[in-house]
């Protein structure tokens, strides 16, 4: 594969001299671009196995982030930091595709940093005044011109469903070596439909959500640790705020990393929780409804359960959606997720209180 090749198909306004692939990430592939000209640029090979559909996508992409941009301009940011940049390819496609793959160009927003794991409940309440800012500024934009990328993302009770199914078929014969993580999904099966229920009768109002809000989606200033930019907007669609705040629980008031095998020291830091309800809550302002921030512990619990049954669902089905290091990696992720979702079972009326507090 001639990446640079593939690089000089874009309708970038830069000749690319070097490349060098970054190994983060479970889903697309990515290579940072090296332009004569000193500029960079992010190249991404979409998994298409998992976004089947390249144009509903980058259609998505291309109207949000152009929205996003004419929003910064208006209150005075630079968009240009503010939001993705997306460039087309010189074909007017929204992508370029190569050799059965297809691939997306934008432009590398510089002297930034992400975070994995984040210790400081300050800096966390920026990321959530962040998240929540990116979902008010969207609140006007036609939530119904957006397509699904991934249908029913965060449907937890049809995850559920697809769980039991992977469970019955046990394709690769993994039942045997997780019981105890399969007995713990089985076990919280009602809780699955309260979000999408929900939604169906009105008392959460769908919005539209980025449904991937992990703390390392969202650019910092590397001096400053202000939020720039947030990023990873391939499943940007219609959805829950609770989806939103969930995930960031989930992924950003963890007391340890996704992939560790501690499950002893998992859980979640309800310093950290405060802070990012405080940053989110002051960002969405009246925006958000009485029921939904009382049901935000729930998010978290719900979208950490969730994230774990994905995972041991993949390890049943054979490490066939999540990017893999070992054979037994989504297994101990699985094991993680569900420790951490106890931990807030544990804590909810002690969380519920911090939001009420708020």
């Amino acid at each position: 594969m001639d990446i640079l090749e593939i690089v000089s198909r874009f309708d970038i306004p830069d000749t690319a001299v070097s490349y060098k692939e970054c190994k983060v990430g479970h889903i697309n592939s990515t290579y940072f671009i090296s332009c004569a000209s000193g500029k960079r640029y992010v190249m991404q090979k979409i998994n298409t196995s998992i976004f089947k559909d390249p144009d509903a996508l980058m259609d998505n992409i291309f109207s949000v982030t152009a929205f996003l941009r004419d929003r910064a301009e208006v209150n005075g940011k630079d968009p240009e930091r503010a939001s993705l940049h997306f460039y087309p390819a010189k074909d007017g496609k929204k992508y370029v595709h190569s050799d059965g793959c297809t691939f997306r160009i934008y432009a590398c927003i510089e002297d930034v940093v992400t975070l994995q794991l984040c210790d400081s409940p300050a800096v966390f309440e920026k990321v959530g005044a962040a998240f929540g800012s990116f979902q008010k500024q969207l609140a006007d934009f036609d939530a119904s011109a957006l397509s699904e990328t991934i249908p029913d993302f965060h449907n937890t009770a049809k995850r559920f469903e697809t769980f039991e199914k992977s469970l019955k078929t046990d394709s690769h014969n993994r039942a045997e070596t997780c019981r105890e993580e399969i007995e713990y999904v089985l076990a919280h099966k009602d809780m699955c439909s309260y979000i999408v229920s929900g939604l169906e009768s009105g008392k959460f109002p769908l919005r539209v959500t980025h449904n991937d809000t992990k703390l390392n989606n969202i650019l910092l200033d590397k001096d400053t640790l202000e939020p720039v930019c947030v990023i990873d907007l391939d499943t940007v669609m219609p959805g829950s705020v609770l989806y939103d705040f969930g995930d960031a629980i989930r992924s950003g008031a963890a007391l340890i990393e996704e992939d560790s095998n501690e499950y002893e020291k998992a859980g979640v830091n309800t310093d950290m929780f405060r802070g990012f309800a405080k940053g989110f809550l002051s960002s969405l302002g009246s925006s958000v409804s009485e029921e939904e921030k009382k049901a935000f512990p729930m998010g978290a619990l719900i979208i950490t359960f969730e994230t774990g049954m994905r995972f041991l669902t993949d390890y049943l089905d054979g490490d066939v959606y999540f990017r893999t290091a070992y054979p037994d990696h989504n297994l101990v992720r699985a094991r993680n997720q569900f420790a951490m979702a106890a931990d807030i079972e544990r804590k909810l009326c002690e969380l519920s209180e911090t939001v009420n507090s708020l």
